[in-house]
């Protein structure tokens, strides 16, 4: 690890975050979601609009120019976007910890706002995603042409050569929605599902049925990044960034002719990111792992580190990644079962969970946790964050 990297340890902190309510249709523009959620951040940081001087927004929804100019933010110093998908908003903790140890920002806004259920729903946003000039003549005449069916080719891939069930993605699925009936601000809060709803959910894109597949939300979500040693007069228990990293995965526009299919970018990011904190996986005391499909999360658990490659089906097992187990997972219920919000609000959750303010879906001593992210053809990032 280069000795520059290590420098960044614990320079950065998550001074505030903010959310909006998940919905189907939130009856309200991404512009405004994104006020809302970037407010509350903002507020909660203890901070006003004119103290953020960089931002980095999603490459979806509202520009950093339409937010600095609604926030009434006078001196935007930097913003970019950073394109990976559900990995964004954990590289963007890495991006913003560079930004406050250079000194180029004091405060960094990071947000994600999206009307992904009432508005612009998957398939309009396959564009974004590499390589989809070339597959538009190639793989969309014969139908491969979402998300669901590219990774449902991943996970067929490992049950054959590990023995992976519909039973080890159950475990984790059924996981999430116990968490998210905890959560008051849940999508799922209200729905129950058990181990037989799961297994009886339709077929969807084979391995996947329907519960192995995540919400599609309205809603944002909203995060502030300060410096630790500006966190310590701040209102809230900061968050420190111990370790952040992010990489791509061999043939980042193509998944079919990877020489290893269950090489992600999060095989290279994570090993990085833990190096940087001087910690292991199993120092973690839990973590948010980005579950846009449940066998995505299995494969992720893998590629990070927390158990071997071809045993995640026993580590999921006999409730060791549910609240009161080793090794408790997404405590809101992650995209499978509070919302799709890109992954930012698993960011927040962890935060929630540092503070130690999350009531009855606390995991109890909580000290360090992983967060992942998962975008586009496998694009990783992996940060350990800890109180």
């Amino acid at each position: 690890m280069d000795t520059d990297l290590r420098a960044l340890r614990d320079r950065a902190c998550i001074t505030g975050v903010g959310q909006t309510d998940y919905s189907k249709a939130s009856g309200r523009s991404v512009q405004t979601l994104a006020l809302q959620a970037a407010r509350a951040a903002i507020a909660d940081a203890g901070l006003k609009p004119n103290d953020v001087d960089a931002i980095l927004p999603y490459m979806l929804g509202p520009t950093s120019d339409e937010m600095a100019a609604q926030l009434g933010i006078s001196d935007l110093r930097y913003s970019s976007i950073i394109k990976m998908g559900g990995a964004t908003f954990v590289a963007c903790l890495e991006t913003a910890a560079l930004l406050i140890h250079s000194g180029i920002a004091r405060h960094v806004l990071v947000f994600c706002a999206r009307n992904g259920r009432s508005g612009t729903r998957v398939t309009g946003r396959v564009s974004t995603i590499p390589g989809q000039s070339f597959r538009q003549s190639f793989d969309n005449p014969y139908g491969f042409s979402v998300p669901g069916q590219w990774y449902a080719m991943i996970a067929r891939r490992h049950m054959i050569e590990f023995g992976t069930t519909r039973q080890d993605a159950g475990h984790f699925a059924v996981a999430m929605r116990k968490h998210a009936n905890l959560n008051p601000n849940a999508m799922m809060r209200d729905v129950k599902m058990t181990m037989d709803d799961y297994m009886a959910s339709k077929p969807i894109f084979d391995p996947f049925h329907l519960l192995d597949c995540c919400l599609e939300s309205d809603g944002a979500g909203a995060f502030v990044v300060s410096s630790a040693a500006q966190a310590k007069d701040m209102p809230n228990k900061p968050v420190f960034i111990s370790g952040a990293a992010q990489a791509k995965p061999q043939c980042s526009d193509d998944l079919c002719n990877r020489p290893d299919m269950f090489e992600i970018g999060l095989t290279k990011a994570a090993p990085r990111a833990f190096a940087m904190a001087d910690m292991q996986p199993a120092d973690m005391d839990g973590a948010m792992i980005y579950d846009c499909f449940s066998y995505v999360g299995l494969l992720e658990l893998e590629e990070a580190g927390f158990c071997r490659r071809g045993e995640v089906g026993d580590f999921v097992k006999d409730g060791r990644i549910a609240l009161g187990g080793k090794f408790p997972i997404n405590t809101h219920g992650g995209l499978l079962s509070e919302a799709h919000i890109a992954g930012i609000n698993h960011v927040i959750e962890a935060v929630h969970q540092l503070r130690g303010a999350c009531g009855a879906r606390q995991i109890a001593g909580a000290q360090r946790l992983a967060v992942t992210g998962w975008g586009d053809l496998g694009d990783g990032a992996l940060a350990v964050l800890r109180n």
